[in-house]
């Protein structure tokens, strides 16, 4: 198994990947809404980006099933990403932006799964739960840091400044996977994984279509509530919206680096299903709670609750994927199909609460999320089995 000094190394990698992910999110909302971007064009340059990651998805992690160098195809997407923040920052134009995000799309759904194999190829079966949740923490801690770095930088230097930040911290990123490369080369890594299973049976196991629907529930409710915070913020406080936006991911960071351990053991000790409904409930409260909050500053503790949302969904999706996984593999591939959902939700999500919010109002829109975060509530209180091992649950 890895050393300490490697897994070391693997939490300075989550901590720069989330790190500079950070600056493609709200960041995005408040600079193309400086550059004069309507609410629908906001809308269909986010969803561009879910539908490039929503194509790639499946292949990405079927290929990232077969590589032996994980850190590869890690790397890869890193200097994608980073050339989709250069040119974010170069050309703010409508055709350029839309490239960016496709391109971004694709590099992350290569990443995440690229990341995932990373840690399975350094951990023990028996170590998953707990290191998927350090992992989430230190992406967690990396996401507020990278909120506050360019909260800063949006205020005091540009929001443009945040994209070539972005694309410098590609760097360090890039050096902490370098550490990793040689692990995840060995045969005993490859070999840890067999993929015994067929794709059919993959793609029929009730397990994960019911887990698939409980997906996209969340993100249909979840995926455009901070873009939509973004816009309103930078329409009532102008000059103070970069570093509101930054509080509103810095807060719920927060939340889940200190939630993300806890709901790894309460997984492996009390069942997934019930850490996903604790964390799905807190969607429709914030929802409901953004509708009818005006004040700017209020916004912030509303967003806490995003938070409890993302440590349950952040831990235990790689979790479930692993558990029906079990001996037959294909983690990947379920993690890529997972990552399609996600997309698919996300794309619908963008395009739908941009269309709402242009046409109907902002508080609408909302609503409309809310009755999503409801509706995936129940789909995972009616539909989705408890897919924790027998041995783990002794």
């Amino acid at each position: 198994m890895a050393s300490v000094r490697t897994l070391r190394g693997l939490d300075w990698l989550f901590f720069f990947v989330a790190d500079l992910q950070t600056g493609f999110g709200p960041f995005i909302a408040v600079y193309l809404t400086q550059q004069r971007w309507t609410q629908a064009q906001l809308g269909l340059a986010l969803g561009v980006g879910s539908a490039s990651a929503m194509l790639a998805q499946v292949p990405a992690g079927m290929l990232v099933d077969a590589l032996r160098g994980k850190a590869v195809a890690a790397a890869v997407a890193l200097a994608g990403i980073g050339a989709s923040a250069l040119l974010m920052a170069s050309s703010p134009t409508f055709w350029p932006v839309v490239l960016t995000q496709a391109v971004y799309g694709f590099a992350s759904c290569m990443l995440n799964p690229a990341l995932v194999a990373l840690t399975l190829g350094l951990v023990s079966t028996a170590a998953v739960a707990e290191r998927l949740g350090r992992n989430a923490r230190f992406a967690a801690i990396g996401s507020a840091v990278g909120a506050a770095l360019m909260g800063a930088c949006g205020t005091w230097v540009s929001s443009r400044a945040v994209f070539w930040l972005v694309a410098l911290l590609c760097v360090p990123a890039l050096l902490a996977l370098r550490s990793l490369g040689h692990q995840m080369a060995s045969p005993e890594a490859a070999a840890m994984r067999p993929e015994r299973q067929s794709v059919r049976d993959v793609l029929l196991d009730r397990r994960l279509l019911a887990y698939l629907a409980c997906v996209m529930l969340f993100h249909l409710a979840n995926a455009a509530m901070l873009p939509l915070v973004g816009v309103e913020i930078t329409k009532r406080a102008d000059q103070n919206a970069n570093l509101i936006i930054a509080a509103c991911i810095l807060v719920p960071q927060v939340i889940v680096a200190l939630l993300s351990p806890f709901a790894g053991r309460a997984a492996q000790q009390w069942g997934r299903r019930g850490v996903l409904l604790v964390g799905f409930c807190a969607l429709p409260a914030r929802a409901l709670l953004l509708a009818f909050v005006t004040d700017p500053l209020w916004i912030v503790p509303v967003q806490a609750l995003d938070g409890l949302g993302g440590a349950a969904f952040g831990v235990m999706t790689p979790l479930v994927a692993a558990d029906i996984s079990g001996d037959g593999g294909r983690f990947n591939l379920r993690m890529g199909i997972l990552g399609l959902a996600v997309g698919v939700a996300a794309t619908v999500s963008y395009t739908a609460a941009g269309a709402i919010a242009t046409n109907l109002g902002t508080p609408t829109a909302f609503m409309a999320l809310a009755l999503a975060g409801i509706c995936a509530v129940l789909a995972v209180g009616f539909t989705m089995p408890e897919t924790r091992p027998l041995l783990a649950a002794g």
